[in-house]
This record gives C-alpha cells, structure tokens and sequence, in this order.
C-alpha cells in the first residue's frame, strides 16, 4: 500500500473509532453515518487503483527484439514466457470451464457480483472462508498485484472492487476473458493459456479438449496445490469438479459428465524454454546496455517494441556457433579419455569473435560451447593468458624502434633479472646456438628470440603499443615476461588489436549496435562509424603483417593453408600457454578478423598435448574462415598492401602412393 493510502486508511479507522464510541452513545445516529463513512473510505481510495489508461498496456505490450545486420531476430526481451492469442484462438471449452466455475453470472455483472460477494461474506463469517471475486477482480488482482496487494484485508477488497469497475468501463467482455487467459500463470514459467496448453498438453489453446481444458482452469483455484505434474490425483477430482460445473451451468451435456470423469489426465509435460536464438551472449550482453539506454529515455524494453539492430551477421554467426560444436565435440573425447570411470571429467570451453576491421562491425561471437550450460562469456569477461598471440605487440614496438624483420639475434639460452627472480624462458627444442631472423623469429615462435627482444625494446614500449592498438581494459604488467603473454587479457581485447594491425595501425574500438528503432521503425538514435585512432606507424603495421604472413605459410599456423585449403591473403598467430592451459588462434584479412580461444575455467587443468593452439583453435577459425571465402561472404582476392609472395598450393598426398613408396624403401633397405 502506498503511503497516501495507508494515511486514508487510518484516516477512515479513525472515523469508525469515532462512530463506536458514538454507537454506544446514539447509536441510530451512527447507524445512518457509517455508510456515508464506508462511501468516503472507498472515494479516498480511488486516486491509488490503476488507472484506465494503464489498463490496455498487458495486451499492446511488445518486447524489444534484436535484430542482425541481415534481418534475422537474435533476442527478444519478453518480461515473461508468454505468448498472446486471440479470444477467437482460444478452445471454447476453456471459456466455457472459465466461466461455470469462476463466475457463472460473467455476463450479468458490470465487475462486482454483489450476490455472489454477499454470499462469500455470511460464510466467510460463519467460518467457511469463500472467495467472492469475480474474473474482473482475478484480472485486475493478476495484472496489478503490487497496487493492489494480496492481503487478506478490507482495503484490498476494496481496491480491487475498483480496478475491477475500471476496467470494466474499458474492456469488453470478451477483452476482459482474452486479457484474463493470457495473464493468469500456470507454474514452470508457463504464462497464458497458449503456453499452459504447450506445458502440460504439447498443443496448441485452439486444439484443447473438454478434459485438458477442465484440467487447466482447474489448476486456477491453487497452481501448486492442483499440479496434474506432482499432483495428479488432486488434479483429477478438481477437474471432475470444473466438469460438473460445467454441466450445471449448460456448459455441458450431463449425460456426457459421468464416462467423461472416468477418463485418467494424460498429461503430456514439458517445460517451454524460451528459444536462445542463434547469438545468446550477444543478446545476454546487450541486454544490460539497453536497460541503462531505455531507463534514461524512458522506454521500457519489455513493452514498448524497441527494435536494436546490431552488426551481427546471421550466416557467418551460424558457421561460429557450429565450429565451437564441432570443435569441442572432438576435443571433449579427448579429456574424457584422459580420466577414469567415475572421476569428475572436466567440461572444455572455447570463445570466438570475428569482426571487420575497417568499420570495427562484430560479425560473430560465440561466448562459450552451450549456452544454456555455461552463461560465463569467454569473449568479453574471461581474462586469460594470451601466450604467443602476444608476441606480435613485442615485434611490432621493435619495428617502431627501427628494427627489421631481417634483423638477427642468436638462438640461445636466455636468462633475465626480474625483480629478485631470474626469468629463463625455453622452447620445445634446444638452442641451436645460430643467428635468427626477427621474421622467423616471430613465424615459428622463439621464446628465446622474443625475450631478448623485449629486452632490446623495453616492456613498457611493448605494453604501451599493446594499449593503443586495442588492450584497453586489462592491466599489463611492464615486466620482460610479458613477451610470452603472461598478462591475462579477454578475446575481444585481442581480436580488437589483430584488428588495429589488418587495419593499417587505426585503431577502432569494436561495433555491436548501429540504430535503435521504435516500433514503427521510426530511428530513436545511430551509431556512426567511429573515426580511427592512429594506434601504429602504417608502414611498421604492413611490416608486421608481411611477417605474421609467415606464420600460416611456414610456421606453427600452415594447417591454414594445408588443412584448409585457404589461398585468400590471411596472416595470424597461433598462442600456447604454459602447460597447454590455454590455446589461441588469430586470423587476419583486410575484410575479417577472427581468434579463437580453447580452454577450462579452471586454468589450473591443462589439455594436453593437443592443447597447443594450433590444434585446439586454429580448427574453429579455419572452419569459419574457410565457409567466408568458399561462399565469399569475404573477398578471397582482396589483399593487404604490400606484396606477398604467392604460396605454393598445398601438396596433397596420394595414400596409396605413401604406403606404396613405404614398402618399396623398406625392400630396398633389405636388399642393401
């Protein structure tokens, strides 16, 4: 109760206390004021019920939907898992048990039944309590239950007698029952008649019988209590009950009621799930961004139509959403096979994104392997180590520093002073003790080479870089171990920077929404193109891309080409973490950017040997990257701006012919 209704309840309390004190005294006198007392007690109340106005909102509600850049629906904001139909759409049988059992005179009143009212008030003091409201007053009490209240009190009875009158004024009568079945909640999120028929018959309002639809308004004079789910024996009689209400009431032929009872429930249950839609985490984080958005413009976006349209690109969406499957089917078998009947086998995670470069438009995202299982978005809030597809950062500040990619340092055992540790960073091989190119350096990713790179350069060059080009929202520690990625980063920091470099060195902070319409389309706000900011020198950028060119010709990234058979003018880096905890794959094109990352929540579980990021997430970018150009959502001949030199087609090699040179070296071993 609001604080100006309960001042007008006490206000009217105090006026009865007035009138006993005055009964005892004169009491024809306070016989004829205490309905002039009753009247003023009900007129105080009235500017505290709903008004008119509000009372058409539940129908014309629509959620806010988002929309892709192709006009597919990802998201719609419903504020509960409803569905309207029409009265016309709705059995009549439902209307017919409706009515028989929850107010027979339905027709007759104007919102209060004072027979039946008067009625429930003898026997309520008789010590029988009846409930005397009619649908009217069930509606108004279901769609404005804050207002109005449910405590058992004279001054919600009142409020709701109201309402009730209100809406009366406004509805028809077939508006009021359309209104009423498609607000009145039936458990297991199930609200409206449409959806209850869904969850406890699998069909459609229009197509329930005589019995499903006694069962269901059964179910209205207590949901839990008469659950046909846990409670079917109860649901029976209530049902047997509604049906001989019906034909007490004409509603039914009462020849028909006796072999009508004697039918079991058949319930056929199952829960509605509000469909995910092909891009839940983009709908799960724009959702708290739009509520802040429509707060301080006051829309509401579970009814007022909004329609955001994002830069999401339904076909390349659906290509990521089934390379995470794809990939994580393949690698879960492999850590099931890692552990014993009856241990707890841990669940493997991946993250995708994929954007435009020139624009900063998101193309794709996928959070996790299942939404429905994991909510946890492993683009925008898991932080974790980048490992080598950080080394780029480290490369791209010695280029700056006039270093060039035919610069050599010698392949050797590094040992560097940090703080009071010493850093000794190895590689898979040993030191081969001969000069290396920075370029291959990079390509075939020496730790060793890197680290006496930082070293040249200096961390906080390399940090400072990393920021600028799109590192923006973790913290690097300036320490030399940030050449192998030891600062936890998130997959959209990384894949914006990738994007800073096939962007020239323009840095551009990364698009999900470009307008927001209302209902009729009309434009409510844009988002334009943001300029770019000059993160990196163009001409060092081009050279950083000519060199991470090297990785997917030659280096730890070939099964790019070899595997994927893409020709298409791509760079990358593939990034492993220590332990094989985490792995990294970044693609780069001049119309697309995409990385991948695998790993578990817990980063203190490694993957194995085949953790490395070569193989857990290169295969999701190739997959996705290999679907762009075959159906040339991206332009397999554009190219970055500087001369490559063609790669050699992947040689494809025969089987037969393998097993046949096999057996023909072995023979020739023995003849020798």
């Amino acid at each position: 109760m609001t604080p100006a209704a309960s001042r007008a309840a006490v206000f009217a309390g105090e006026q009865f206390r007035r009138v006993r004190e005055a009964a005892k005294r004169h009491p024809y006198r306070a016989a004829l004021l205490l309905p002039a007392l009753v009247l003023l007690y009900v007129l105080a109340l009235i500017p505290f019920t709903p008004s008119v106005n509000d009372l058409r909102r539940a129908k014309s509600e629509v959620p806010a939907r988002v929309l892709s850049s192709d006009g597919v629906v990802l998201a719609e904001y419903k504020r509960i898992n409803r569905q309207w139909v029409p009265l016309k759409k709705i059995s009549p049988h439902v209307v017919n048990a409706l009515i028989a059992t929850e107010d027979h005179r339905f027709y007759q009143h104007h919102g209060i039944d004072f027979r039946r009212t008067g009625a429930a008030v003898l026997a309520t003091l008789s010590g029988d309590r009846q409930g005397g409201s009619t649908i009217t007053q069930q509606l108004a009490r279901n769609m404005y239950p804050e207002e109005i209240g449910r405590s058992l009190s004279v001054t919600r009875k009142i409020k709701e007698a109201i309402t009730a009158l209100k809406i009366e004024s406004v509805y028809t009568k077939d508006e009021i029952l359309e209104t009423y079945l498609n607000t009145v909640p039936f458990l297991y999120n199930a609200f409206g008649i449409e959806m209850a028929a869904r969850t406890y018959f699998d069909k459609t309002a229009d197509k329930l019988d005589v019995l499903e639809s006694a069962t269901l308004i059964g179910m209205l004079k207590g949901t839990s209590y008469y659950n046909p789910v846990l409670n079917p024996e109860r649901a029976l009689g209530r049902r047997n009950l509604v049906l001989a209400q019906m034909a007490k009431q004409g509603k039914l032929d009462p020849t028909k009621v006796q072999a009508l009872a004697a039918r079991p429930l058949r319930i056929d249950f199952e829960r509605q799930v509000e469909p995910l839609g092909p891009a839940p985490h983009v709908a799960q984080h724009l959702r708290k961004w739009l509520i802040e958005w429509a707060d301080r413009r006051g829309y509401d976006i579970h009814a007022d139509g909004l329609v955001v349209r994002t830069t999401i690109d339904a076909k390349l969406q659906k290509a990521a959403n089934q390379a995470v499957v794809r990939q994580m089917v393949q690698l879960q078998k492999l850590v099931d096979a890692r552990h014993k009947a009856g241990e707890e086998r841990p669940v493997l995670q991946a993250g995708f994104l994929a954007l435009d470069p020139r624009s900063g438009f998101v193309r794709a995202w996928v959070g996790s392997r299942d939404f429905e299982t994991e909510q946890f978005d492993h683009v925008s809030q898991a932080r974790r180590q980048p490992g080598s597809t950080f080394k780029p950062f480290v490369y791209g500040a010695a280029f700056e520093q006039g270093f060039r990619p035919s610069h050599t340092l010698i392949d050797q055992a590094v040992s560097i002073q940090s703080g009071r540790e010493v850093w000794s960073p190895t590689d898979a091989k040993p030191p081969t003790g001969q000069p290396m190119s920075l370029r291959d350096g990079l390509v075939y990713s020496k730790n060793t080479i890197t680290a006496q790179l930082i070293q040249q350069v200096g961390p906080a060059k390399v940090a400072e870089l990393a920021r600028a080009m799109g590192v923006r929202q973790s913290k690097l520690e300036p320490v030399p171990s940030l050449a192998l990625g030891t600062s936890p980063v998130t997959l959209r920091e990384m894949v914006a920077a990738y994007g800073s470099i096939a962007n020239g060195g323009n840095y551009i902070e990364p698009v999900l929404v470009t307008r927001i319409e209302n209902r009729k389309g009309q434009l409510l706000q844009e988002w334009r193109p943001v300029e770019p900011e000059r993160a990196f020198q163009r001409q060092h950028a081009l050279t950083l891309v000519d060199v991470m060119r090297g990785v997917v010709d030659e280096g730890t990234g070939a099964a790019i080409r070899q595997r994927y058979g893409i020709q298409a003018d791509v760079a990358g880096k593939t990034g492993t973490t220590q332990d094989n905890s985490d792995g990294w794959f970044i693609l780069m094109h001049r119309q697309l950017v995409a990385g991948a990352w695998v790993g578990f929540n817990d980063n203190k579980v490694t993957m194995g040997a085949w953790g490395e990021g070569a193989r857990s997430a290169l295969p999701i970018v190739g997959d996705v990257f290999q679907q762009a150009v075959r159906s040339r959502w991206i332009d397999p001949q554009a190219e970055f701006d500087i001369p490559r030199p063609r790669p050699q087609p992947p040689r494809v090699e025969d089987p037969l012919l393998g097993i046949v040179n096999d057996l023909l070296g072995r023979i020739f071993k023995q003849l020798q």
